[in-house]
């Protein structure tokens, strides 16, 4: 389950560099269109154009920023580490879902099954926080049975 574990995080790396990447990649190109705006007779514009691309400099700069800020939640998280009880870093089987508690990275397919990585601060990981195999709980109106923490 470790190697899985291993698997999960390393794709969750990827989500992030891919995050990292594109809004990197869509400052620059915004930055480049706001340079070759050239004052127009119309001027406004010239002004226009500029303040549009400034907006959309600010938009990926907070999008590259919240992509950072994952990273550092996944510098803290040891793949390797066996946990009895559920906490940041846990791969969680239940007979509902299989989820990897690390960062909201949506849903991954390892080896023909589903996991969920997510937040350690979304709901359903607050639910699991600290529970153990063969602890169960209700969430959204359906009965969880923890099958195996890793």
């Amino acid at each position: 389950m470790n190697q899985l574990k291993q698997q999960l995080h390393s794709l969750c790396l990827a989500y992030v560099e891919q995050r990292t990447t594109a809004s990197t990649q869509a400052i620059q190109l915004a930055q480049a269109s706001a340079n070759e705006e050239t004052k127009s007779s119309a001027g406004d514009k010239y002004e226009t154009g500029r303040a549009m691309a400034q907006l959309e400099i600010e938009k990926n700069s907070a999008q590259l920023a919240e992509a950072q800020k994952l990273a550092q939640m996944l510098s803290h998280i040891h793949p390797e580490k066996k946990t009895e009880t559920v906490q940041a870093g846990s791969l969680v089987i239940t007979n509902q879902g299989n989820y990897f508690i690390a960062i909201a990275a949506g849903q991954f397919t390892v080896e023909n099954k589903i996991y969920y990585a997510i937040s350690p601060s979304s709901p359903i990981a607050q639910k699991l926080m600290g529970l153990k195999k063969d602890d169960a709980f209700l969430f959204n109106k359906k009965e969880f049975v923890i099958e195996k923490v890793s």
